[in-house]
């Protein structure tokens, strides 16, 4: 990956540390909640992504901070959102920093 690429997916990634779960004070990237950011040489962004459980009750919520996040970089030409739940999130996702924010370290 070119350098323009990888500072438009650090930016991308400081983007996505300002995104919460409302229930867990951990932001969505060290919940382990983000599984791939992809940035083509068009500047096309696609998120892989996924929740703590398929019935998480702020997923609307999450997903349109991350799109509103995402998308004020103005580099971004496109962004495409594409949820997963293959393979399931677990515990094992979770940062270090995540672990010690929640206190299971």
């Amino acid at each position: 990956m070119n350098e323009e690429l990888q500072a438009l997916q650090d930016k991308i990634v400081v983007m996505l540390r300002t995104v919460y779960d409302p229930e867990i004070p951990v932001n969505i990237y060290d919940l382990g909640l983000i599984y791939d950011v992809d940035v083509d040489e068009n500047n096309n962004v696609t998120i892989e992504m996924t929740f703590t459980s398929p019935s998480c009750p702020a997923a609307d919520f999450i997903l349109m901070d991350v799109q509103l996040k995402v998308e004020s970089i103005p580099e971004i030409n496109k962004l495409d959102l594409n949820l997963t739940f293959e393979p399931p999130w677990d515990r094992s996702m979770l940062s270090e920093e995540a672990l010690l924010e929640l206190g299971m370290m």
